[in-house]
């Protein structure tokens, strides 16, 4: 591997090709010289931009968990629109993606790299905590139209979709599930809350 050759953008170039070896690998394949490897460059370049591997994964988790909040904020601002489930089920779907799916097993699988963001961030499984939390400000936002019940309880209603949702994604080698099973999912936790047509 040549020295001295410069990397641009290294940091999301070191992040993509650890997503890689997340994807085709799995958790435990996922070490500085896979990563490094894939990427195409010297072992040193990643440890000339983070303090140490588990350092690395944290800013790759946080970097995904980051991208939660533009969806937040595009589901909130969806309120009134379209289907509670519709909504729900497309936002579900996107939080769900492999990359996502692997993350969380990431987390599960490295007690370093879980001490380390919740150091940081919030208590419970990073990811599904933020999902968790999008979920919660849109069915509260919903709630406020009156297109949820006014005693729908979403503090409990959030983390069983997002919970229902994980175990539809997650171990999937192939195809993810349709979307009417995301759809059915979504629907039957929200029969006694839904005031929209589902």
């Amino acid at each position: 591997m040549p020295t001295g050759v410069a990397i641009r953008d290294a940091r999301e170039q070191l992040f993509d090709a650890a997503e890689r070896v997340l994807l085709r690998a799995g958790p435990s394949a996922l070490t500085s010289r896979a990563v490094t490897a894939e990427a195409g460059c010297a072992k040193g370049v990643l440890h000339r931009h983070f303090a140490d591997f588990d350092a690395f994964l944290a800013e790759l988790v946080q970097d995904r968990i980051a991208r939660i909040g533009g969806r937040a904020t595009a589901l909130r601002d969806a309120a009134g629109t379209g289907t509670v489930v519709g909504s729900l089920a497309q936002a579900l779907t996107e939080v769900f993606g492999p990359v996502a799916v692997a993350i969380v097993a990431l987390v599960t699988f490295r007690d370093e790299l879980r001490a380390r963001l919740r150091r940081t961030g919030p208590a419970g499984i990073p990811l599904l905590t933020e999902a968790t939390a999008m979920i919660a400000s849109y069915l509260t936002a919903e709630r406020e139209l009156g297109r949820i019940a006014a005693d729908a309880d979403v503090d409990t209603l959030a983390p069983t979709l997002v919970g229902a949702a994980h175990l539809l994604f997650a171990d999937r080698k192939g195809t993810p599930p349709e979307t009417d099973a995301v759809r059915k999912v979504v629907s039957t936790v929200l029969a006694s809350a839904a005031r929209d047509p589902l």
